[in-house]
């Protein structure tokens, strides 16, 4: 059981009734709090809490107007995720009782510091290299607008102008990061047909490609929520349309794909995890179309061409900036 589930079972008696898991983890917490419920944003660990407790766990950028008799935030990575989902459950939560458990390493005594600004706090326990923090709400705030609160910001490329849309929690907020940035030049002399754009994010990559290519069908696809949410507006924005696709992995992805354009994720919370771009690498030619490409923008030090030549075909590398490498593979 993920360690800060086991801090919030050593105060067990604090959470009867039915308390709101904001961010839980995938781990048995929910059998042992049986009134209460779930709210996730990343699409795996939602499938697998519904598939193991019985549809009791919701999947959304807002929490649901139910009546709460506690709130309970599992620390994200993203400082301004937290504020905005301490204001939601502070807003929403009509008893007025929020709790914040996180590991000390992620930094759960800064995001405490953010709590208080809600009302009085004090830490509840420490245990497992995690803390636990109480909130007795006192200064309720409005319900907080995720719309309002996206960080926009202006990409130029060749010859091509996009508006971009980032709310809190995704990747590069408000602003374009290098990566991408080399990528962008990277997608000339594309073959027509149907792209994928996997772990899209704030929709960067996808949208550009419209605006290249507008004959191309696109679909879009990330884990999380508040990605999506933040690739709608950006469509919506440029007057673009793609199909948006919430999945975990490249399992989710459309067969008989023309491309898949990338700048994967190897980060997962405060964890270096590769596993679900790894994956995608192994099986992108179960999604490909014979002759279909791969290009992928990744640290110059991770070792995907070795994966990508195992199970796709030679690899070669389109460019290379600021410890970034675009590869290029195609289906043969």
């Amino acid at each position: 059981m993920d360690p800060r589930s086991q801090v919030l079972l050593r105060n067990i008696e604090l959470f009867k009734g039915n308390v709101v898991l904001a961010g839980l983890p995938a781990d048995a917490l929910l059998g042992e709090l049986p009134e209460a419920q779930g709210w996730s944003w990343h699409a795996g660990e939602h499938t697998l809490l519904n598939q193991r407790f019985d549809q009791r766990c919701t999947f959304s950028t807002t929490l649901s107007s139910v009546d709460y008799s506690a709130g309970i935030l599992f620390l994200p990575k993203s400082r301004e995720l937290t504020e905005y989902l301490l204001q939601e459950l502070a807003a929403k939560v009509a008893s007025g009782v929020i709790f914040l458990v996180g590991e000390k390493r992620a930094g759960v005594e800064r995001a405490a510091k953010q709590m208080a600004a809600f009302g009085r706090i004090s830490k509840v326990d420490s245990a497992r290299h995690c803390q636990l923090w109480r909130c007795q709400v006192t200064d309720k705030p409005v319900i907080p607008e995720l719309n309002a609160l996206s960080k926009p910001f202006t990409v130029e490329a060749a010859g091509h102008q996009l508006q971009i849309h980032t709310v809190p929690g995704v990747f590069s907020h408000g602003r374009l990061d290098l990566g991408t940035r080399l990528l962008l030049e990277c997608l000339d002399d594309l073959p027509h047909g149907h792209y994928l754009d996997f772990g899209c994010g704030a929709g960067v990559v996808g949208s550009f490609l419209l605006k290249c290519y507008p004959q191309f069908e696109l679909s879009m696809l990330d884990v999380d929520a508040f990605a999506i949410h933040s690739t709608e507006l950006t469509l919506a924005a440029n007057g673009l349309k793609a199909t948006s696709v919430v999945g975990d992995g490249i399992h989710a992805a459309p067969k008989q794909l023309a491309g898949i354009i990338s700048n994967p994720p190897f980060h997962q919370g405060v964890h270096t995890q590769y596993e679900t771009t790894e994956t995608m690498l192994r099986e992108a030619a179960l999604h490909l179309q014979p002759g279909g490409e791969l290009r992928i923008v990744a640290n110059s030090f991770l070792k995907y061409p070795p994966l990508i030549e195992q199970h796709l075909g030679s690899c070669t590398v389109l460019a290379e900036r600021d410890g970034f490498k675009v590869y290029r593979a195609v289906r043969t």
